[in-house]
This record gives C-alpha cells, sequence and structure tokens, in this order.
C-alpha cells in the first residue's frame, strides 16, 4: 500500500512542476504584453477604444481614459490677487448736480481703479483699492472729478474650487458682491463748484468672476456709492449717489 501511495505522490509532483512553470511562463507573458503596449503608448498615440492584448495592459488604458485629462487641476491655494480696470458712469442711476434752481444731469463719465485684495477663505475675500473718477453733465461744460482709497469686504456666491474625490475642478463662473467705504477728495468745476473732502458710504458692488485658468480672469460688476461732503455740488447737497458699470482684470499670486 504504501509502495502505491508513494508512485501516486510522485506522479503529482511530475504533472504539477510542469504546469506551475506552464502557468509562470504565462502569467510573465501576459505582464510583457501589458508592459509592451505601455511603453508603446508611450510615444505614439493609440486610439482609446483599441483593445490591448494582454489584460494587463488593457486594464492600464481603462484607467488612463476614465479622467478627461482637461477637467483634472492641481489645487494650489494663492493668497492674494491684484485687479485693474474701468467702467462707465450710469447716468440714469447718478444723482444731478445742482446750481441754484437749475439742475443738470448726469451725462458720462468713466472710472478707473486698481486694487490689492486677500483671499480669507473660500467665499470672503477684503480688498483695498484707489479709485479715480469723472462725471460730466447735461447743457455745460462743467464737470466732477473724484479719487478715493476704499476698503471692502467681497463675498463670494460660490466655491471657487470642487472637488470630487481625488479630482479637483475649478469652477469658472463665480458671483459675488461687496461692502465698504472709502474716503478721498471731490472737485466740482466752476465758478460756483465745491471741493474738499468726501466719503463714499456706503461702496457697494454686485457682479460676477470669469476666471480663464487659474491665474487670470475678468471681473465684470455693477457699482454704487453714496458721496457724502458739507458743501457738495454746486448748491450745496450734502450727497449724491454715483453708478458705474467696471470691468476689471484680475491676476491671482
Amino acid at each position: 500500500m504504501k509502495k502505491i501511495s508513494y508512485f501516486c505522490l510522485m506522479a503529482a509532483v511530475c504533472v504539477s512542476g510542469p504546469a506551475d512553470a506552464a502557468n509562470n511562463k504565462k502569467l510573465q507573458s501576459e505582464i510583457q504584453r501589458g508592459l509592451d503596449i505601455v511603453t508603446v503608448r508611450e510615444t505614439i498615440d493609440v486610439a482609446s477604444s483599441a483593445a490591448a492584448p494582454g489584460e494587463l495592459g488593457y486594464e492600464v488604458y481603462q484607467t488612463m481614459d476614465a479622467v478627461d485629462a482637461s477637467d483634472v487641476r492641481v489645487f494650489v491655494p494663492t493668497t492674494m490677487y491684484m485687479r485693474a480696470g474701468a467702467g462707465l458712469n450710469i447716468g440714469a442711476a447718478t444723482s444731478a448736480a445742482k446750481s441754484n434752481a437749475t439742475e443738470y444731469d448726469a451725462r458720462g463719465g468713466y472710472t478707473a481703479e486698481i486694487g490689492l485684495g486677500w483671499n480669507l477663505s473660500s467665499f470672503v475675500r477684503t480688498e483695498i483699492d484707489f479709485q479715480t473718477m469723472t462725471l460730466n453733465f447735461a447743457h455745460t461744460d462743467n464737470g466732477a472729478s473724484f479719487q478715493t482709497l476704499s476698503g471692502m469686504l467681497y463675498f463670494d456666491f460660490a466655491r471657487r474650487y470642487v472637488q470630487t474625490g481625488d479630482v479637483t475642478r475649478r469652477r469658472v463662473f463665480v458671483p459675488f458682491m461687496g461692502i465698504g467705504a472709502g474716503v478721498g477728495q471731490y472737485r466740482f468745476d466752476g465758478a460756483n463748484g465745491a471741493d474738499g473732502l468726501v466719503l463714499a458710504a456706503p461702496r457697494a458692488e454686485i457682479g460676477f468672476n470669469i476666471m480663464f485658468n487659474d491665474l487670470f480672469g475678468v471681473d465684470i460688476a455693477y457699482q454704487y456709492q453714496l458721496m457724502i461732503s458739507d458743501g457738495f455740488g454746486w448748491k450745496g447737497d450734502t450727497s449724491a449717489s454715483v453708478s458705474n458699470v467696471v470691468a476689471s482684470f484680475r491676476v491671482n499670486f
């Protein structure tokens, strides 16, 4: 009986040896075929729909094609940004200037500004900016000019970077609003023109930001300022509202 058992055991070893060697050889061949295709894929453009000869290579291709590379972003938080731009006055939303009993409606004018901002969180940022503005009025050659330094607090209504699993996507369109105040100097032209210190409080903005890439974008906003001063305008009004539409370029760094 023992002799029969020994004989069976020896037969099993003899059979399994070549079988294991064959399986091992097949696995090595399968891996090599996949690696060869990966090497080729690095040097030439192969259609994503083409099936790889080896199963290992096929799985590699499936992983490579599962995510659109254009949607993948490496999120590098930016602490600060600079913004510069210009805008036009909205005459219908700007107070008329007064001289004695005559009113002169605002007609045209422009504003230019440059600012430095800090990103406090995904939704909140703060900014200081310098702004110079001119106003023209109907039926007169006289105008007004303002230079103000303002501090603003902005609230973004959407998170700029959205993460899904390990993939981070940049949101292109982000609406926002801002509130703040400024101080500066104003001057009305003409014999009865007033000039002096002006307080822009409140100063408010609402608009949207479009980012072309991670660092560069454009802001478009409606801006409202209530100008407060002693002896404002030609008649001596103490306040007047000024509205503009402003477009500015933003650069993150």
